[in-house]
């Protein structure tokens, strides 16, 4: 979601064959905060970081054009291994029941790319002001009912178009009509058929930043909990059973509406997969606006003290789909970074942040692929995956110095670093090093540094 007003934000026939082996609990890896980290099938803690990836642009023939092997190259160049890849319903299912093949195969190209430089994708279902029918991309035209409730366009503040009376009607009927119920499960069905083995996926974001309808004399931090409570809980629990049809293994995320971004805590209930991945989106009203970062407001504890609240009681990782302000370069934005950085890393198993593409305004990168002014303070060494029990974890900015120490577990870890490798010096204690990997005995004791080579 981009340029945002000063409001506060509130707000699926295919069958597939059953995937292989039981829908077993995740192994989480739990902290002291109370909030568990993502592992993979071998029991590491799993950190994600990297960037939105999309094209909203071209559609039919050209869909997803802007995307190329160079975005997922460059990516890895810079350190990261996490891509959240924006895909629009109203390209997959243009008709009702007719699912296009080609834009499947074109999902399918930029997977493959993401596989080859070593990035995992997390399958994005997007919506911006719920579809096309209002000028937009996301949920088709022909799922789209307004009960001829007025829409008007508002093209200097479009996200104010959230508030317009037909799009609010359209969520309403999304969430509550049978036919479109299963119409949105059936397309997850089909998506994650086609997508259950791939290597490079990681999981399912089942729809991007939700919103809905306001009842009359409802403030919207009420609006917000009672939709997120009411409509958006069952949402997710009917998707995330219509995704298991076809996949038992990979991730499935779900986000509450953007209100959480003005520190209102989410009134979303328990979803019943046990792998469920909360998925929250960090944005601030002014800084949407272009305004500078004001360390004195208060707004990163605001919203980190709401954001946790839900995966401490749900027991569920989080990790932030998209975050970033639209001019990075204010003289206060420096500090941004670091206070973000610093908050993201403690309750967080990762992030991608809008968006990776070259350019001005929000892109990640310059022509050259070079990351623009401070959105170079995101690429730093991390562990990728912690094969044992993280004791202490900590980058230091003004050094460029990570540290970890865990116990091992017998496994091997995985380190991820901007740049060039050579350009890194890694020392460990209680294991041994060869490239990024990290290998230690089980119950050893191991610290890593990982700090710039000197000239």
């Amino acid at each position: 979601m981009r340029t945002r007003t000063n409001k506060v934000l509130v707000t699926v026939g295919c069958c597939a064959a059953l995937a292989a082996g039981s829908l077993a609990p995740a192994a989480h890896a739990r902290e002291a905060d109370g909030i568990p980290r993502l592992t993979d099938d071998r029991g590491r803690t799993l950190t994600l970081r990297g960037w939105n990836v999309e094209d909203k642009a071209h559609r039919g023939d050209r869909a997803l054009s802007a995307i190329t092997e160079r975005t997922f190259r460059d990516l890895r160049a810079h350190g990261f291994g996490f891509a959240r890849l924006l895909v629009f319903w109203d390209d997959l299912e243009p008709e009702r029941g007719r699912y296009s093949r080609a834009y499947l195969r074109r999902i399918e190209r930029i997977l493959d790319w993401a596989h080859r430089y070593d990035v995992q994708v997390l399958i994005d279902a997007h919506q911006d002001v719920f579809g096309p029918a209002f000028g937009h991309r996301g949920i088709p035209a022909w799922a789209t009912r307004t009960d001829g409730l007025a829409f008007t366009p508002h093209p200097d503040d479009w996200f104010s178009e959230y508030y317009e009376p037909a799009v609010q009607r359209a969520f309403t009927h999304l969430y509550g009509d049978a036919d479109l119920r299963r119409a949105q499960a059936d397309m997850w069905r089909v998506l994650a058929a086609r997508f259950a083995h791939h290597p490079a996926v990681f999981g399912y974001d089942l729809i991007n930043e939700p919103m809905g309808e306001f009842r009359e004399g409802e403030d919207a931090p009420t609006a917000a909990r009672r939709i997120e409570a009411e409509q958006l809980t069952p949402m997710y629990n009917r998707l995330a059973r219509a995704v298991r049809a076809a996949d038992r293994r990979h991730w499935v995320f779900v986000e509450p509406t953007p209100a959480v971004g003005e520190g209102v805590p989410t009134g979303l209930g328990r979803i019943k997969d046990p792998k469920a991945v909360y998925a929250p989106h960090f944005y601030n009203t002014a800084m949407e606006a272009g305004a500078d970062y004001d360390p004195s407001a208060g707004w990163i504890e605001a919203y980190e003290a709401a954001v946790t609240a839900y995966p401490k009681k749900h027991r569920v990782p989080v990790v932030v789909g998209e975050w970033g302000p639209l001019n990075n370069e204010l003289p206060h934005m420096g500090r941004f970074y670091t206070d973000a950085l610093a908050s993201l890393a403690r309750y967080t198993s990762g992030w991608a942040g809008y968006v990776w593409c070259y350019g001005g305004g929000y892109c990640a990168a310059d022509a050259g692929g070079e990351l623009r002014g401070n959105k170079a303070l995101m690429a730093t060494p991390y562990a990728r995956a912690v094969a044992g029990r993280v004791r202490t974890q900590a980058y230091d900015p003004v050094t460029r110095t990570y540290r970890l120490g865990y116990v091992a577990d017998g496994g091997s870890t995985r380190l991820s670093l901007p740049g060039e490798a050579r350009r890194w010096r890694i020392e460990v204690t209680g294991g041994r090093v060869r490239g990024v990997d990290v290998r230690a005995g089980a119950g050893a004791t191991v610290t890593v540094t990982v700090a710039p080579r000197t000239p």
